[in-house]
């Protein structure tokens, strides 16, 4: 689907698969009706078109790596239903800010891992765990402030972040793995 450049989801649709616009390079636009619920893995891997994406209020789930490698992907906003992130916007490079709601409680592996241009993150209290390589390779990453309520940190997670100066852990941390 290489020509592919809108989609408009209709109404009727509550669920979209695993890998269905998978390397469609020059989808630049779609838009997601609130009838979605659920988001399943690889679905917009590869769509190095995809400059922006607006997940509605109705998805509560999201699978691993549904925007991997989109590397048009500025910003992103995750809805307030959504609880975990794993492996999600991994390689996005042009990604520059997100905002993760007090709905997730878990920032899955590898979820921000290749963002290039990411510059700050605040994890948010709701959090309780943060994987391993969640931040891994992001070289623009210069602070990190973790919320309250993690209490542990996986394994690798802010390897290769080469512009970091500043992490906040706080005392709830119990567990960072090597």
């Amino acid at each position: 689907c290489t020509s592919l450049k809108s989609i408009t989801i209709p109404n009727s649709v509550t669920n979209i698969e695993e890998e269905v616009f998978l390397g469609c390079t020059s989808l630049a636009s779609i838009t997601i009706p609130n009838s979605v619920t659920s988001i399943k893995s690889w679905a917009f891997k590869g769509c190095t078109s995809l400059s922006s994406i607006t997940i509605p209020n109705s998805v509560t789930n999201i699978g691993y790596a549904i925007f991997q490698g989109c590397t048009s992907l500025s910003s992103v906003t995750i809805p307030n239903s959504v609880t975990d992130i794993s492996g999600a916007f991994g390689g996005c490079t042009s990604l520059a800010s997100v905002t993760i709601p007090n709905s997730v409680t878990s920032i899955g592996s590898s979820a921000f891992s290749g963002c290039t241009s990411l510059k700050t993150v605040t994890i948010p209290n709701s959090v309780t765990s943060v994987g391993s390589h969640a931040f891994n390779g992001c070289t623009s990453l210069i602070s990190v402030t973790i919320g309250n309520g993690v209490t542990s940190i996986g394994y690798s997670t802010f390897e290769r972040c080469t512009s970091l100066k500043s992490i906040t852990i706080p005392n709830s941390v119990t567990n960072i793995e090597e």
